[in-house]
């Protein structure tokens, strides 16, 4: 799932998933995603923004997580070490700035998909 108010970035990332053969569902905003969450179980990864019209992402990774054992990945134009040492106090498992490269996700994903194999 791609939590990010901005529909571009959705596609952008979409797209890239899409080389994985992982179909990615949109949420706009933190209630949207925590209604997805709850209807479908099977979500195994998260790119979260940080900044969403309802709130900071990374002040809700616990919410997330309590619904879902999905692994989350931050992904924010803010990438100061603030940022990423918040992200990773709430349990982001990864971060990521913006911009990033089509390579810099895949490999996320690679990682994340090698470590739910095991």
């Amino acid at each position: 799932m791609i939590i990010d108010d901005e529909d571009d970035m959705y596609f952008l990332l979409r797209n890239i998933l899409r080389q994985r053969k992982i179909e990615a569902l949109w949420a706009g905003s933190i209630s949207d995603a925590l209604d997805t969450l709850q209807r479908e179980p099977d979500i195994f990864l998260i790119f979260l923004d940080n900044r969403l019209p309802d709130g900071l992402g990374y002040q809700h990774i616990q919410q997330f997580k309590a619904i879902s054992p999905a692994s989350i990945v931050m992904i924010t134009a803010y990438d100061t070490s603030y940022d990423r040492k918040m992200a990773k106090d709430y349990g982001a498992d990864d971060f990521i700035g913006k911009p990033f490269t089509k390579d810099s996700i895949l490999t996320i994903v690679d990682r994340i998909i090698s470590s739910r194999a095991l």
